[in-house]
């Protein structure tokens, strides 16, 4: 198994993310559980990515069990070829399947810009008036009226974190995060972030590419390892259901190997929050509606 772990193609993945490969390729060899624990006998453990503490608010509590209910935005900054010199990375993310739905790179912040990419992105996901949530923090472009016009005339609820509080919209960041500082090593497939930009078309170039891997080919952790796009469209349940029986096949083979029971692949995602209330019975009643809890109320170019 270590052989494995240390193989050219896997030698700079994640436990998790080797795991979900090998399954989608038709291929068992132990629990990712397992993986952690034989590399840490080895004392080749360590962490890839760089770690924020992010706390634990409760307000706004936002709810989403399907796609296109409840989407988080935001905007970073990339570093451009002159210090001090930064381009803006808009963008659109759907909580419950951690898709890109809407992204764009431009030279500066504006509140018209954010406007196209959510008219945009809503247009090409179909999305209905009441249908969906957007959650963004309270910068000048998110809390425009420009941009809250638009919402209005869409038919979309519009949500805000509280101020000096970044957790309240912590899938954005946690995407951000992927993008700047996963990736660093030399074999692994995602793009690697620059430390700079050359120019504004490089910046655009790359994030075309980052998008379609972080989409497609990412097998995200907190979706039971599937790609963000195919939980978005529904092939995840299919792929699934195929996880599921090469880790039957499996325990039939070696029902030795497993202690308990017949293996199951990491779950799907049923209800995502963001800032889940304390309250179990609340939140308990919350999911079982289509729709997001609100308490105050580039789109893929």
């Amino acid at each position: 198994m270590l052989s494995v772990l240390r193989s050219e193609r896997f030698v700079d993945q994640s436990p998790r993310q080797i795991y979900a490969t090998l399954l989608d390729e038709g291929t068992y060899l132990c629990s990712y559980r397992t993986m952690y624990r034989l590399l840490a006998e080895a004392g080749e453990v360590r962490e890839r990515r760089h770690q924020r503490r992010q706390p634990l608010y409760s307000k706004p509590e936002l709810l989403a069990t399907a796609p296109n209910q409840l989407w988080s935005w935001d905007i970073t900054k990339l570093k451009g070829p002159q210090k001090a010199q930064h381009y803006h990375l808009y963008v659109l993310l759907d909580v419950y399947s951690r898709c890109v739905v809407g992204w764009l790179v431009a030279a500066q912040e504006s509140a018209e810009l954010a406007e196209q990419l959510i008219a945009q992105s809503s247009t090409r996901e179909g999305i209905a008036r009441d249908q969906l949530t957007i959650h963004s923090e309270r910068g000048a472009a998110m809390t425009s009226r420009t941009v809250a016009v638009l919402l209005s005339d869409l038919g979309i609820t519009k949500s805000h974190s509280r101020p000096h509080v970044s957790n309240d919209n912590p899938y954005s960041e946690s995407q951000f995060k992927t993008m700047k500082y996963q990736g660093r090593c030399p074999n692994d497939p995602q793009p690697q972030f620059p430390e700079r930009f050359g120019s504004l078309e490089d910046a655009r170039a790359f994030c075309q590419r980052f998008f379609a891997w972080y989409n497609h080919e990412h097998c995200h952790s907190g979706i039971g390892l599937m790609p963000p796009a195919s939980l978005h469209t529904g092939e995840a349940h299919q792929r699934q259901e195929r996880r599921r029986q090469v880790l039957a096949a499996a325990y039939t083979q070696h029902p030795d190997r497993f202690v308990r029971k017949i293996p199951e692949p990491p779950a799907l995602p049923e209800a995502v929050w963001i800032n889940k209330p304390k309250d179990s019975s609340t939140a308990s009643s919350a999911e079982t509606q289509p729709s997001c809890s609100v308490p105050d109320s580039e789109s893929r170019l």
